[in-house]
């Protein structure tokens, strides 16, 4: 009732086609994404909302590996804990990782899964590839 996508063009994630989206290894190892439009999503989603989410997924990683105060005392509280004090407590990385997450969830919901396409969270591929699985043989009527 209220869907935008026909059930029967609908294709199960497990089986759907993928695009893989690589790790840009030009700045080192630091962790960030190609920025480059894929054609493979022509038609599914403009090339200037695809580069602003992959933009915002590399600021959000950069935020991430960014030391700082925080990070020098949180070491070295789990030096002196013998690595006990990360039972109770989330690492900046863990927490940026976390809004990583919820960004995702709602460009999914909001922009992606709308026009066919989703948004696989990049820690499930180990932090090497950004996946993107298209759910439906047309772009819903876009």
């Amino acid at each position: 009732m209220g869907q935008k996508m026909d059930d029967l063009t609908r294709i199960p994630v497990s089986h759907c086609p993928k695009v893989f989206i690589q790790r840009d290894y030009s700045n080192g190892t630091q962790l960030s994404f190609l920025n480059k439009y894929p054609h493979e999503l022509e038609g599914k989603v403009d090339a200037q909302t695809f580069q602003t989410t992959v933009s915002k997924l590399n600021s959000m990683y950069e935020e991430a590996e960014t030391l700082s105060g925080m990070t020098y005392c949180e070491s070295c509280l789990a030096c002196l804990t013998a690595y006990l004090s990360y039972i109770c407590m989330k690492t900046h990385y863990e927490k940026m990782l976390q809004k990583v997450s919820v960004y995702i969830n709602e460009q999914n919901q909001n922009v992606y899964i709308p026009r066919g396409l989703m948004l696989i969270d990049p820690v499930e591929r180990g932090l090497r590839v950004l996946e993107i699985c298209v759910l439906s043989d047309s772009s819903a009527g876009r």
